[in-house]
């Protein structure tokens, strides 16, 4: 039996993580949820936005799945996911990014993976105003997140068999921080001489990716560039309801969607639960129920093989119970 801290989110994350939670019950995995809230609806609860019950159950449990929060622009509480990743420091985000059958897409054969640096940076959020009118923010990089996140992105590659890992910098303009982030890349690869390595300027990579993403393998960013290069990638192959996130660190690690939580739908049963199935396969396959995971994954390629039923995001009519049905069917009958 394993003990999962559930985070259902906001908006349309109670219909998503619903389904989800149906599918994985369909492989026969034991899992008891310890379902908890965050973002406004803990904040109306509990007074904050991150609840010290939840961090304690993730710490307890290990292993937590997150449907989308919403994270109000410019005023309000802090992004959740940014809290929950400092709080448990969980480091390393991998965003896999693999087309899918029946998805129109410019990249019907795409398979990559996106390594994200999930501590430091501009995304870290260390912000002050100087004077009024002037605002500073401060970019961190350091030698010991950076050389982490080097030894994991390369660990993964080794794995998963993946041949090449590309670091994405700035370091011809910040050449003390950036060039800090890809000495560190460089210094890790020596010991993983069956890897092959190059590095990409951020922007000429984005031009790549979108003219030939197809010769990456694995990038490797630091924090504010892996969130924009991800969901970039995200969009080579349909969308973010399509693809999983994994935030992990050394004592723990959540899953989660990486789209936004759709207040506009939520509540009409048409979501796409598609990317927090996609975390919850990951999850899995993280704690060692592999045999599931692939169960699961072989059930949904042959939904969306079969083409006869899609939510409407990608072009189809099915609710979001219709779709998950269909899933947790063959996920039954396999």
């Amino acid at each position: 039996m394993h003990r999962i801290t559930l985070i259902p989110g906001d908006g349309i994350g109670p219909e998503v993580a619903s389904a989800v939670v149906r599918i994985v019950a369909a492989s026969g995995v034991k899992i008891e949820w310890e379902e908890h809230h965050a973002g406004q609806l803990a904040l109306d609860k509990f007074g904050t936005a991150l609840p010290d019950e939840l961090l304690a159950s993730i710490k307890r449990n290990k292993v937590g799945l997150k449907g989308p929060v919403t994270t109000p622009v410019g005023k309000g509480f802090t992004s959740v996911n940014v809290g929950l990743r400092k709080a448990l420091d969980l480091y390393a985000n991998l965003r896999p990014i693999r087309a899918l059958p029946n998805i129109p897409s410019r990249n019907p054969n795409l398979d990559l993976v996106v390594v994200r640096e999930n501590t430091e940076s501009l995304y870290s959020g260390l912000e002050h105003e100087v004077v009024p009118g002037v605002v500073e923010s401060l970019k961190i990089i350091t030698e010991k997140a950076s050389t982490r996140i080097a030894r994991f992105a390369f660990g993964f590659a080794r794995a998963e068999k993946r041949k090449k890992i590309t670091a994405v910098h700035k370091a011809n303009i910040m050449k003390l921080s950036d060039g800090l982030f890809l000495k560190c890349f460089e210094n890790v690869a020596e010991s993983y001489p069956e890897i092959e390595t190059q590095s990409v300027i951020v922007d000429n990579a984005s031009m790549q990716l979108v003219m030939r993403p197809e010769q990456f393998d694995v990038l490797l960013c630091e924090n504010l560039y892996g969130d924009i290069v991800s969901d970039l990638c995200a969009g080579l192959i349909g969308g973010l309801g399509l693809v999983p996130g994994a935030n992990i660190g050394e004592k723990g690690a959540v899953f989660e969607a990486v789209h936004g939580s759709a207040p506009d739908i939520a509540g009409k049963g048409i979501a796409n639960p598609t990317a927090l199935l996609q975390s919850a396969i990951l999850m899995l396959r993280h704690i060692e129920e592999r045999p599931a995971a692939d169960k699961i994954e072989r059930a949904m390629l042959k939904v969306f093989s079969e083409g006869k039923l899609r939510t409407r995001d990608v072009g189809g009519t099915a609710s979001t119970n219709e779709f998950a049905d269909a899933i947790a069917k063959l996920v039954t009958g396999s």
